[in-house]
């Protein structure tokens, strides 16, 4: 095998990881496109975004878990194959129902996080850890706001059908090159994959996600919508019931208690609930016809044009977060990124009457997802061991999606409650909406600031641990062998 190149290697994951994140919101502006030209009704067509978030809860934490265990480049490759798959069939699909099964496939790639930081971890040299980290998660978020600017340019100047073609392309060739170049892990978690627990857990996640996704449709107070949080609580019972007793489990509930792990997933939570739901609100109120009293009337493209500031934001943001870690720390630029978002969020209260406005403001939240996203995945890196790398990071990629899910139903409510003779929101429904998300945010920023500083968050490792059993202490001392 060729010597690895470090720089090849997070080309590799660059790519793969960044495709993924592309694929989550390329998509969206184009539901209208696919919905027309596959003859199916509004309700239907959502399912294609639902479909591929539900797969993605469930197969990260799942597949990272996995490559723990297996590897991480076997796993990883794997998982390229199954995006490819799930990016021709999506290309080629004739119908809505070979669309939906294409990205339940697709949603395989959210291991791709999890696994590329776990590489990152066993193969690079210490003091490039934190800053390899820092650049893949600014590529990640950049990703996401890249796949909000480009829909529009390639459905008008081809067809929705290219928005899975580019992908195929670019993921068979990644694949090939990882195969190749990307070294195996050698750090491997003992024990093997827990069944039941996997089975749980995607029984819970589905059971909540599904109507978070599906409430406004179904109906906020529906048996459906009732059941399945009743199901979603049941079953997240029984899940840490069996996890707390697994010989082997798929998420070491222990690892999850440590005091850097959880306060850095309670941030991720509130965080993701107000980036996803900016994501989903801000290019629908852009493109609101000024008949409304408010938005500017742009196309797709246009309001993808208005969130390049946000993209630009993120990336600039995620490299220097790189920079200032080592001279700030990850916890202060985690409170730093939510601070900022927050802000965003509640300058956008009552300043969104230009579309110079809207591009500052999302420029400014742009740049407090590229200093978040950096700081969560390092702060997990430094607090679990090597071999818990992939389950850990997994969950927290999951936790930061179902808070998505929360804040868009929440906005959604707000942003809906009342609607004008022509169906359109009312202004004051997106300005309820974005002082909420800011009050999520702000709520961010203040769990942020209890995430224990470096040798605190050590003492504290150290002392629970010791009390849970004498396997898990290496979690504290996983920052010196990164």
């Amino acid at each position: 095998m060729p010597r690895p190149s470090t720089r090849l290697t997070f080309t590799v994951l660059a790519t793969g990881a960044g495709v993924f994140s592309m694929l989550q919101s390329l998509i969206a502006p184009a539901l209208p496109t696919v919905q027309h030209a596959l003859h199916t009704s509004q309700s239907t067509v959502t399912w294609v975004m639902t479909a591929y978030l539900l797969s993605a809860s469930v197969f990260t934490p799942i597949l990272g878990r996995v490559g723990d265990l297996f590897g991480k480049k076997r796993t990883m490759v794997a998982v390229l194959l199954a995006v490819l798959a799930g990016c021709l069939l999506a290309a080629l699909a004739p119908n809505i129902g070979v669309l939906i099964t294409a990205r339940i496939i697709q949603g395989a790639g959210g291991a791709l996080f999890p696994l590329s930081f776990g590489i990152i971890r066993d193969q690079f040299a210490r003091e490039k850890v934190s800053g390899s980290i820092s650049n893949l998660s600014a590529v990640i978020a950049a990703g996401g706001g890249l796949g909000m600017v480009a829909a529009g340019p390639i459905i008008g100047a081809l067809d929705y059908h290219w928005l899975f073609w580019i992908p195929v392309f670019v993921v068979a060739v990644t694949a090939v090159i990882a195969l190749r170049y990307v070294p195996e892990s050698h750090n491997r978690a003992a024990g093997s994959v827990n069944w039941i627990g996997a089975v749980l857990l995607s029984g819970w996640l589905v059971a909540l996600l599904l109507p978070l996704t599906q409430g406004k449709h179904w109906g906020w107070g529906s048996a459906r919508v009732t059941g399945l949080f009743a199901a979603a609580v049941v079953l997240c019972a029984l899940w840490l019931f069996a996890e707390s007793r697994a010989r082997s489990p798929l998420i070491d509930l222990r690892i999850m208690r440590l005091p850097a792990v959880w306060t850095t997933n309670a941030a991720g939570l509130l965080f993701g609930a107000g980036m996803f739901a900016i994501w989903s609100f801000l290019p629908g109120f852009v493109q609101t016809p000024r008949s409304a009293g408010y938005g500017f009337g742009a196309s797709v493209t246009g309001s993808g044009l208005l969130m390049v500031p946000m993209l630009i934001a993120m990336f600039v943001s995620g490299i220097l977060s790189g920079r200032l870690e080592p001279v700030v720390g990850s916890k202060r630029l985690l409170i730093a990124g939510s601070v900022f978002a927050a802000v965003a969020c509640g300058v956008l209260v009552p300043w969104h009457e230009q579309q110079w406005q809207v591009a500052l403001v999302a420029g400014l939240f742009g740049f407090g997802i590229g200093l978040a996203f950096a700081s969560m995945a390092n702060l997990i890196v430094r607090s679990v061991p090597a071999e818990q790398t992939g389950a850990a990071t997994g969950m927290n990629a999951n936790l930061r999606t179902i808070g998505g899910s929360i804040g868009t139903a929440l906005t959604s409510l707000l942003v809906t409650s009342r609607l004008q003779p022509s169906g359109l929101p009312y202004d004051s429904g997106y300005t309820h909406g974005f002082t909420l998300l800011a009050g999520l945010l702000a709520a961010a920023a203040l769990m942020a600031t209890l995430v224990p500083s470096p040798r605190r968050g050590a003492r504290a490792a150290v002392a629970e641990t010791d009390s849970a059993s004498a396997a898990v202490p290496r979690a504290a001392e996983a920052p010196a062998q990164v």
